[in-house]
């Protein structure tokens, strides 16, 4: 099943956590969380999305290499600069979504456009 977002004048919380439920397939009455529901989720408008600016700065996200001394800090406007808004709803959703071996099959289920 697809399931089309637009997150256009949503908050990006409000907006990766509907992402999120529909990814995982609570919405759907077959619901089992030991596997991959299958719906498609499709996140559009993601640069017309209401961030508020104070977040543009305070939000930082960290990378570590594994290396002493490799660990990174980049705000969420460094982020978009680079990779635009795609990437902090991709960071987002990837969060929600439980921390075990099906994570990286839902993602693939994700498609953001700006």
């Amino acid at each position: 099943m697809e399931h089309t977002l637009d997150a256009n004048g949503k908050s990006l919380g409000r907006t990766a956590t509907q992402a999120a439920v529909l990814l995982m397939g609570k919405d759907r009455p077959d619901f089992e969380k030991n596997k991959v529901s299958g719906n498609k989720v499709h996140i559009t408008n993601t640069s017309k999305a209401s961030i508020n600016p104070k977040k543009l700065k305070s939000v930082e996200y960290v990378r570590y290499s594994g290396y002493p001394g490799g660990q990174k800090f980049e705000t969420m406007e460094k982020v978009i600069e680079k990779k635009g808004y795609s990437e902090v709803f991709r960071k987002a959703v990837y969060g929600m979504l439980p921390a075990n071996r099906l994570r990286a099959l839902l993602m693939k289920n994700l498609i953001i456009s700006e």
